[in-house]
């Protein structure tokens, strides 16, 4: 019977005498399974923080909006309404909160500073489903809505813009011929750079306030928020029939939600992780091919030694055994040091992130790091083990 230990020892020993040749030789393997952790770990936090900044625009949100048609008025009985919005409320369960909205392009004026602003109509659930963060000051209560005050909430870029660092609560803006005073500062809790409803300079007020500016009490968006993103779907063809019952044949509304978007994230990140593992497969399979170069030119330096060690009773199968078990321990080695290089990254790099982002290590990833690793070793160890295991002792001994 072979003795395991015996051929463990030996090719231990071969690769200590050879420390830097063991080294530069295993530095492809390091860099390869350093590069699968890596990889994975970047395509999973990219993917992470991608999907809160969609997710951060509204919680299983649906929301509706009526198709215009290009060169033709549409009938006022098209346009969506309070009316909806409290339909949809009291007779979709599954509905946790509704709001409606209408933005208007207009001036505002404070302290003699005029600037051209983005003037939202908002009712009472707005913040809660586009999830505004108020910096200062408070927002629209029912009273505010019932009384139609002429009160109005700001961006915080907008705010510095008109009044510098001072505080901008209690001041009062003009828009139009109506007066309002500022009783919130805002902003999003996750950028959208322009692509909803509020941009960098936008005032927000009682969306009853808005037929004064618009002429007409309509809502231009409607949103629904879902109890849970498994009732989204539901919630969406809720929406969609309430619509269509509510209003003429010809009227046509264009029900949307965050999943498309999500899904179309979700196939990029996908497809982005494929690429680059791809390319550390590639970082290990040229390593692979090092170790067998590396290996075939220590066969040939090794000869004698092989010569002697059959000629004393070393079997054929130990001789590979001890080949392989050298490419193992180079590839297995070189597997863990890339492997705690790929994890110190990350962890290292958490301490320079926000607070709210989060690095996720996938324990998968290790795994097939290290597995991929040491199988690479062992398919490319094979070729120079079976050529030292078919050395004839007489020929290895006369080797010079």
């Amino acid at each position: 019977m072979m003795d395991f230990h015996e051929t463990f020892t030996v090719a231990l020993e071969a690769l200590r005498a050879n420390k830097l040749r063991t080294l530069l030789t295993s530095l492809g393997v390091i860099i390869g399974s350093a590069s699968i952790v890596l990889v994975v770990t970047v395509a999973l936090t990219s993917k992470k923080f991608v999907l809160s900044q969609i997710e951060a625009t509204g919680s299983n949100l649906v929301w509706a909006e009526m198709v215009k048609t290009p060169d033709k008025a549409q009938p006022l009985s098209h346009e969506l309404t309070l009316d909806d919005m409290e339909a949809i409320r009291s007779s979709v369960a599954q509905v946790a909160q509704v709001a409606g909205v209408r933005e208007f392009r207009t001036s505002v004026i404070a302290q003699g500073v005029e600037r051209p602003v983005n003037l939202i109509g908002v009712t009472q659930g707005f913040q809660e489903i586009r999830r505004l963060l108020i910096l200062r000051g408070r927002y629209f209560d029912s009273t505010d809505m019932d009384r139609r005050d002429k009160v109005c909430l700001i961006t915080k870029q907008l705010a510095g813009r008109l009044f510098g660092p001072e505080n901008a609560i209690g001041r009062t803006v003009r828009m139009g011929e109506l007066m309002f005073t500022v009783i919130g500062v805002f902003v999003e809790r996750s950028e959208t750079f322009g692509l909803s409803d509020i941009q960098m300079e936008s005032v927000l007020i009682p969306f009853g306030l808005m037929k004064y500016y618009t002429g007409v009490d309509v809502i231009r968006v409607l949103d629904a928020q879902a109890a849970s993103a498994a009732d989204v779907p539901s919630v969406k063809r809720q929406v969609t029939q309430i619509l269509k019952s509510r209003h003429p044949a010809g009227a046509d509304y264009d029900v949307q939600t965050l999943a498309v978007i999500l899904d179309a994230a979700k196939k990029i990140s996908l497809a982005l992780t494929v690429v680059l593992i791809v390319i550390a497969f590639i970082a290990l399979l040229i390593s692979g091919i090092g170790i067998m170069n590396i290996m075939l030119v220590t066969v040939k330096e090794r000869t004698r030694e092989i010569g002697i060690r059959k000629a004393i009773g070393a079997e054929r199968r130990e001789i590979m055994y001890q080949f392989l078990i050298e490419a193992i321990l180079i590839s297995g080695g070189g597997a863990v040091i890339g492997i705690l290089i790929g994890l110190a990254i990350p962890v290292t790099a958490q301490f320079f992130l926000p607070g709210n982002l989060r690095v996720p290590v996938s324990g998968m990833s290790v795994i097939v790091a290290f597995v991929v690793s040491c199988s690479t070793g062992l398919f490319f160890g094979y070729l120079p083990a079976s050529q030292a295991a078919k050395l004839q002792p007489i020929e290895s001994l006369r080797y010079e």
